[in-house]
């Protein structure tokens, strides 16, 4: 048996009336405001926020031996990034691109 696959298809969802998905949908215009607002959840810091009082740890590696640290851009990068060294330092590929 062929099947037309260009033919309109019925489910259950479609004989729906509009009167209602109307019913379903909320008024946009009515007076009803959010008050939870689910884009500042809570605990969450503005930029430009005080944070002079936060205390943070952080555990600080010195480079390792297959690792420089460029002098344009001051990444600290893999010997397989090295490009070339300058009398000034070591140059990384994407910087001298």
């Amino acid at each position: 048996m062929a099947t037309d696959y260009d033919a309109p298809r019925k489910t259950e969802d479609d004989s729906e009336s509009i009167e209602a998905l109307k019913e379903r949908v909320p008024d946009k215009l009515s007076g009803s405001v959010d008050v939870e607002d689910a884009d500042n959840p809570a605990g969450f810091e503005l930029p430009g926020a005080d944070l002079s009082d936060l205390e943070l740890d952080v555990v600080v590696l010195p480079a390792q031996e297959d690792e420089f640290t460029c002098v344009s851009c001051f990444l600290v990068k893999h010997r397989s990034q090295l490009d070339h060294e300058e009398s000034f330092g070591p140059i990384c590929a994407e910087c001298s691109a």
